[in-house]
């Protein structure tokens, strides 16, 4: 079951079938047992024709996100610690980031609010003061207000490595501005939850060239992500829910850069692709 936000409003996918949504996104996503109050609502939606759908679906889609917060989760695979250590072992912070892989609390942080997540086929932007730009592709939980992971989504943590690099306290500025986080295309509400053998892919394209590929399994991650969700919720409420990036162990090697007009394409099992063109922010005018 998929749930897309759309400029006419939510449409659910289910079963081949597409149907429209009246409801405020917050409210149709936030509560328990998501796919259960989805399949019993099917009735009560308004089933579209294809010609609808294919107006409905027109790209570029909105960013699955209601009024949520976006944080993000570090170093939960052992190739993203090793990339860390590298950045920022001139700095004299390598050692921070393997004490995290192995501590029992694990990195969290502030990503995004919403009004600055890109939707699928939207830009991300790269940072003019930073001289290292990748993507991370990440799975990204939608945790309801409980703190019980109801859906998934695809989302592209947008780093800048050199600013991350030179300094940790600087971690803020190398993950948080404008564009530096994408999701989409969809909300997949499964009914049991994420299988492990799940795998994220991501291909990154210049001048119709492919410059990236690589491939992980899930179970890859040495966190589960129940874990992950319950630190996030220890002494923070979200009263909509919140969206939660997971972390990342596909990392380009470390003379590879993002440029302008760079295409960047994250599948995952199940939820589809998320593709995003690579932009500076415009300057002011």
């Amino acid at each position: 079951m998929k749930l897309y936000k759309t400029q006419n409003g939510t449409v659910l996918e289910h079963n081949g079938g597409y149907y429209i949504s009246g409801a405020a996104f917050d409210t149709l996503i936030n509560r328990n047992n998501l796919y259960g109050y989805l399949l019993y609502s099917l009735a009560k939606f308004s089933k579209l024709s294809e010609e609808e759908v294919a107006i409905f679906l027109t790209r570029p889609l909105l960013a699955p996100i209601g009024t949520q917060e976006v944080w993000a989760a570090g170093v939960t695979y052992l190739r993203s610690r090793d990339a860390r250590m590298e950045e920022s072992k001139e700095s004299g912070g390598a050692t921070f980031y393997d004490k995290v892989y192995e501590a029992e609390r694990p990195e969290l942080f502030f990503k995004s609010l919403p009004h600055r997540v890109a939707g699928h086929f939207e830009d991300v932007y790269i940072r003019r003061d930073s001289t290292w730009n990748v993507p991370e592709p990440e799975l990204t939980l939608f945790i309801n207000s409980a703190g019980n992971i109801q859906a998934y989504t695809i989302g592209n943590d947008m780093s800048s490595r050199s600013i991350e690099g030179e300094n940790p306290l600087y971690l803020p500025q190398a993950k948080t501005y404008e564009r530096s986080a994408a999701l989409g295309p969809c909300l997949y509400i499964p009914e049991y939850p994420i299988d492990t053998g799940t795998t994220i892919s991501m291909n990154i394209l210049r001048n119709n060239q492919s410059i990236f590929e690589g491939a992980i399994k899930l179970s890859m991650m040495k966190r589960s992500l129940p874990e992950l969700a319950a630190f996030l919720f220890r002494e923070t409420d979200f009263p909509s829910g919140c969206f939660l990036m997971t972390g990342t162990c596909l990392v380009p090697d470390n003379d590879f850069t993002l440029l302008e007009n760079d295409i960047v394409n994250i599948s995952i099992d199940e939820i589809g692709t998320l593709l995003n063109r690579v932009m500076h922010k415009p300057l002011a005018v």
